[in-house]
């Protein structure tokens, strides 16, 4: 498997602006990201913002010899898992209907043999008009999924059916059509994500620097792959992802007892940063007399993800993170034999990984590394998702 591919064409009309927010939502989940400008779209929107955001060239004309040379636009609609055309204006989707090929984007439609998802855009008397009315029949019945336009006010002051949808909305039509026909769908995923916070006393914890980032973005991306995924999360300022059954904890303790009450499962991914030790927590606020504290007596918390290994409802596919400051890789491999797991996710911590974006990983397993170098957490979560497509197919 590989980071799904979309092929997205930018109509002419004043919603052409929302493709915009329709690419950085893609490109966050993990998408990558084709651009096909069309002459009349390129009135709202330019290529250079299209190419900035979906960090690929934008393709705008069927005569360009260098786009030719370097990506025919019969590979190019070829090359995608899906086409997306948002907006999809009236001329553009009578074209289709017609079979009428005489510009880039009418010419990729008519070549591609891959799935289409149209976001219609226009006046409310166009899309209410019989010839638009026909032609989307004819798209459906193509097998063209053509999504329902909003309802509301207009550009031009009229107020009925023909906006564009909300990107967000397109997003998960998108996200929709991929999950209907995943290898994942219906496989229950254990995740945890975040840190765990270890009193001291009332107002006073042990903790340490994770935000849950990844661990949420693994929890999304399985999502989005049609998984049900149940999400222990310790103590995060974080939303929860769309379609996730999520559980909050806070401390080592209770995030055993949470994953012990969430198996079985198909998959778990142990991503969460659990603190080592905990201390016998003091029932009112440890104050300042002018002499050093009572030293901190430490007693080792349980072993989550040696538990789940050495359970009878052991996960088909079990994947620990091993969050390293030096040596990465040996101590991964060690932790890979020592903890009885499938695969090893191991990280360099040292720098501003914990609460950053982006990471450097490598995928340690029984027969070798695999290195992703410098990704965002999104796209290293899709990258994980797929490889666990990959495993269990």
């Amino acid at each position: 498997m590989h980071e799904k591919r979309i092929l997205l064409i930018v109509g002419g009309g004043i919603a052409a602006y929302k493709a915009c927010e329709l690419i950085r939502l893609l490109r966050k989940g993990g998408y990558t990201v084709r651009c096909v400008l069309t002459a009349s779209g390129a009135h709202f929107v330019t290529p250079m913002t299209l190419a900035a955001l979906s960090e690929n060239p934008v393709y705008t004309s069927l005569w360009d010899l260098k786009d030719e040379a370097e990506m025919g636009h019969i590979q190019l609609s070829r090359e995608a898992d899906l086409v997306v055309i948002a907006p999809a204006t009236a001329d553009l989707m009578a074209k289709m209907a017609a079979g009428i090929a005489d510009d880039l984007a009418t010419t990729l439609l008519l070549a591609t043999d891959k799935p289409v998802l149209a976001a219609p855009a226009m006046n409310v008397r166009m899309w209410l008009h019989a010839a638009t009315v026909r032609n989307v029949a004819r798209l459906r019945s193509d097998g063209v999924t053509v999504l329902a336009p909003d309802e509301g006010a207009m550009a031009c002051g009229e107020f009925g059916p023909g906006r564009l949808p909300e990107p967000s909305a397109i997003f998960e039509a998108i996200q929709s059509h991929f999950a209907s026909g995943s290898a994942l769908a219906g496989k229950h995923f254990l995740i945890t994500a975040g840190p765990t916070h270890e009193p001291i006393d009332p107002v006073r914890y042990i903790a340490n620097r994770s935000s849950g980032k990844q661990g949420f973005a693994i929890a999304a991306a399985a999502a989005r792959s049609g998984a049900r995924v149940t999400l222990i999360a310790g103590p995060v300022a974080l939303e929860t992802p769309a379609g996730v059954t999520r559980v909050d904890v806070e401390t080592a303790r209770e995030m055993a007892a949470a994953v012990e009450a969430a198996l079985p499962a198909d998959v778990a991914i142990m991503v969460a940063a659990v603190a080592d030790w905990r201390s016998e927590a003091a029932g009112i606020k440890i104050k300042k007399n002018g002499n050093a504290p009572a030293p901190l007596l430490l007693t080792e918390n349980p072993d989550i993800l040696a538990g789940v290994a050495g359970s009878l409802q052991r996960p088909k596919l079990l994947i620990g993170f091993a969050a390293e400051t030096n040596e990465v890789l040996e101590h991964a491999k060690a932790k890979l034999a020592r903890k009885n797991c499938d695969w090893i996710i191991a990280n360099d911590v040292s720098g501003d990984v914990m609460g950053g974006t982006h990471n450097t990983v490598h995928l340690v397993t029984a027969s070798g590394v695999e290195s992703w170098d410098k990704l965002s957490k999104d796209a290293v979560a899709a990258k994980l998702i797929a490889r666990i497509a990959d495993a269990l197919t």
